[in-house]
């Protein structure tokens, strides 16, 4: 059995407006890139797991793109934008127990179109709305930005957070963009600009949400033993952990105000051996301005209701004490669900930053946020492994 697992290869399509392709060719455009990124050829695969949203059977349709045959591994996971975390988490598992040697995980997408606007690239039909989701609905939560506007307005009734200190974490995330190639949006913001853009759903600004991108994103999980003779630095896996708190979206629940990172975090930390006063960058999952502050707290990285104040500090952007999401996040970078932190995760890992390369990267926390905080996982990886 082997010691320890490690990220080998990285594989990223275009990402953004890239049309032509189907999730399922970039899909397969990813893993050929990640194979080749670790020095491996296809057929060195013997696992795959594939996130949802390719339609039809993606993970069998996805092997035979690729012409892999007899793999030992092969699963669909869904855990919305905590499946990247749960598949290398899973990989890496499947290794560790010889029921796999070189697992690819990938996840891709491709919901814009032509002459579109990113804003209706996931509308719902009405028709859709039926029961009680239909009240919901007349109500006016037809969206996650609705949603997700709820959980902002509970943590700013209970602490006090204001939209200025949201705000923070956008500039902070937009100036870490800036020396991202590939980073959608590049052009600095201030908290006035943040500010001054259109509601989407209030408390949310227009720079408190995401980006809409197609492409996709690949990594390679082998065991230490065999990294050491690949093409590229292993990127260690050192811990990793899940969490599903099962909140309802009622008054009187912690919805809003907790998440599951409180749980999946401290389990991948005490894997892992360290805490957060060793964490030297964070790349958190950042669907909204909001999620990067409440996961924050529940990490431990500042008190519970401090968040606000902690992103205000100027500790989240470049030359702060905790560089988070040095690759722009998805507020300005690219929208990979968890395959956006893991890819800076692993870019900052290498050393390959650039002009965003973090100035320690001994330990690097990644962070995946599904469903209305639904899901949560949590990886912890290094250059070094575990114990060096």
């Amino acid at each position: 059995m082997t010691t320890g697992t490690s990220i080998v290869g990285l594989g990223m399509t275009e990402l953004g407006r890239v049309y032509g392709r189907s999730p399922r060719r970039l899909a397969a455009d990813a893993v050929r890139l990640a194979a080749a990124d670790a020095g491996l050829e296809l057929g060195d695969l013997d696992g795959l797991l594939v996130s949802h949203g390719m339609g039809g059977s993606p993970g069998i349709e996805l092997a035979d793109t690729l012409g892999l045959r007899d793999l030992r591994l092969l699963s669909l996971i869904n855990s919305y934008g905590a499946t990247a975390g749960a598949m290398v988490s899973y990989a890496a598992m499947s290794v560790l127990n010889g029921s796999a040697t070189t697992v690819a995980c990938v996840f891709a997408d491709a919901p814009l179109k032509p002459k579109q606007s990113a804003g209706s690239a996931y509308n719902r039909d009405a028709r859709e709305w039926y029961g009680f989701g239909g009240m919901t609905a007349a109500l006016g939560l037809r969206s996650v930005n609705s949603f997700y506007a709820l959980t902002a307005q509970r943590h700013m009734a209970r602490y006090g957070t204001t939209s200025e200190q949201l705000g923070a974490i956008a500039v902070s995330t937009r100036a870490w963009a800036a020396g991202n190639p590939l980073a959608q949006m590049r052009e600095p913001i201030t908290v006035e600009d943040h500010q001054d853009s259109r509601w989407v759903s209030e408390p949310l600004h227009l720079l408190d949400c995401c980006l809409v991108s197609n492409g996709a994103v690949a990594v390679i999980v082998t065991s230490d033993d065999r990294a050491r003779d690949l093409a590229r630095p292993p990127v260690h896996l050192l811990g990793w952990g899940q969490g599903h708190p099962g909140h309802r979206k009622e008054r009187g629940s912690d919805f809003g105000l907790t998440t599951g990172a409180a749980a999946s975090g401290a389990t991948a930390m005490k894997m892992a051996g360290v805490t957060v006063s060793d964490v030297d960058v964070c790349e958190l999952y950042d669907c909204y301005t909001y999620t990067v502050l409440v996961t924050l707290e529940d990490y431990g990285f500042c008190g519970k209701g401090e968040g606000g104040a902690f992103a205000a500090s100027g500790a989240l952007g470049p030359g702060g004490a905790l560089p988070t999401n040095t690759g722009g996040g998805q507020l300005s970078g690219y929208y990979m669900w968890g395959m956006t932190p893991l890819s800076e995760a692993v870019i900052q890992a290498r050393g390959d930053g650039g002009e965003r390369q973090a100035p320690s990267n001994d330990v690097i926390l990644v962070s995946g946020n599904g469903g209305i905080l639904d899901h949560h996982a949590t990886l912890i990886v290094s250059p070094h492994a575990k114990g060096a």
